[in-house]
């Protein structure tokens, strides 16, 4: 019925409309006037006082200061309001726990690590996602209850039918199927699950290198091999949420794995996985292979060879980048993306050096050319596309002034 609130052309709409409209814009260029909140939004000098007024009322922006060094009165400068809201966001290993809450600005305001080592979980899940998340409450200075969104990202991803976790065995803790429910029931905020390569993909969509693409793939190789299929701007997840598990993915070099799921692992991951490359060097006879956990180990012979031009460690990136492309091919053949990124430590440690060879090969391998790009998300990519994701439904909610 004509004149309805929530109405498409109402004034209480376009109101909303407008103010999320400055309010992006706070957010994209940080403190705007009033006359420049106009200029760029094509409002009035009038509508424009008033939607900052409202805004204000509403405790969404603030004053932060006035300009200065201009002729005339200096103009009162307004940004989004910091603490009008905070969301949240886990990075979960076996290893460790990451948590981080930020403003509702996207400024990291407190982090937290929380050591899970071991096969065997440290202690029930729950606790230890309270006791990561708590850490980066205290951190923040702020309370649990103040978290409007909190994220979760994992390896593999959550069955949407059964709530069971897949395709991560190796995450200890994490395969009850009452697991979720046991998390609601504790955390007063709502709680969305993401595999964390996707989150990686979200992070580079939004502030790294895949930016203003919305066709693009992005090829992670740290603990594990995984890629994010971003088709149309969306996250294209599958059915069961296994889209983008490329690591069980049977490409030729590599041996047929069986029972994929059984061994957590496949033939690409057997090929091009962090884990192959200290085996390549071995097999090349490159003497001074590091010790330690085989993520490491493989990004430092990587980034050693890109760096350290010798016969064996070209032949080592070259046999890599091949490695690399053989699976790519596959992906690029079937979704002709306008752009894969390359990304994890296993990846970004060789820099341009093995992105041009992956390049070269996959032009010889495949009919469809996209570019490849290396990420540019380096500091937790998982973690701050957690944060990212949360932060966008929160921003959605707490900056609707229509209701």
């Amino acid at each position: 019925m004509a004149g309805t609130a929530g109405t498409p052309g109402t004034p209480s709409v376009l109101r909303a409309m407008n103010d999320r409209a400055a309010l992006d814009l706070l957010l994209a260029h940080g403190p705007l006037s009033r006359t420049k909140i106009g200029k760029l939004t094509g409002l009035s000098k009038p509508t424009a006082s008033q939607l900052l007024a409202r805004l204000e009322s509403a405790g969404l922006v603030l004053v932060t200061g006035t300009t200065e060094g201009r002729p005339g009165p200096n103009a009162q400068l307004y940004a989004v309001n910091p603490t009008a809201a905070y969301a949240a966001g886990l990075d979960v290993t076996p290893e460790r726990i990451l948590a981080a809450v930020a403003d509702i600005t996207g400024r990291t305001v407190g982090e937290y690590e929380l050591p899970t080592p071991g096969r065997r979980p440290s202690g029930p899940v729950v606790q230890q996602v309270t006791d990561a998340l708590d850490g980066a409450v205290k951190a923040a200075g702020v309370a649990r209850a103040d978290l409007h969104r909190l994220v979760i990202g994992t390896p593999g991803a959550f069955d949407p039918g059964t709530g069971r976790l897949r395709y991560a065995s190796h995450l200890p803790g994490w395969h009850s199927p009452a697991l979720l429910d046991e998390l609601a029931a504790v955390l007063p905020m709502p709680v969305e699950y993401e595999n964390d390569v996707n989150l990686v993909a979200v992070a580079e969509q939004r502030l790294g290198a895949a930016r203003g693409h919305e066709d693009f793939v992005l090829l992670w190789n740290e603990g594990g091999l995984g890629a994010a299929l971003v088709l149309g701007g969306r996250l294209h997840r599958g059915w069961t949420g296994g889209a983008g598990e490329v690591g069980f993915l049977p490409v030729p070099g590599a041996p047929l794995v069986r029972q994929v799921t059984k061994a957590n692992s496949g033939g690409y991951q057997e090929l091009a996985g962090s884990q192959a490359i200290p085996h390549l060097a071995r097999e090349l006879g490159i003497a001074d292979i590091p010790s330690g956990p085989y993520a490491e180990v493989a990004a430092t012979l990587v980034e050693r060879a890109a760096a350290e031009d010798t016969v064996l460690n070209r032949l080592l990136l070259q046999t890599y980048a091949t490695r690399l492309a053989t699976g790519l091919a596959s992906l690029v053949s079937v979704l002709d993306p306008e752009l894969v990124v390359l990304s994890g430590a296993s990846l970004a440690s060789g820099g341009e050096v093995l992105r041009s060879l992956v390049q070269s090969e996959l032009e010889e391998l495949a009919a469809a050319r996209p570019r490849l790009v290396v990420g540019d998300v380096h500091e937790h990519p998982v973690l701050r596309g957690a944060l990212e994701s949360a932060l966008a439904a929160t921003r959605d909610e707490v900056f609707d002034t229509s209701r």
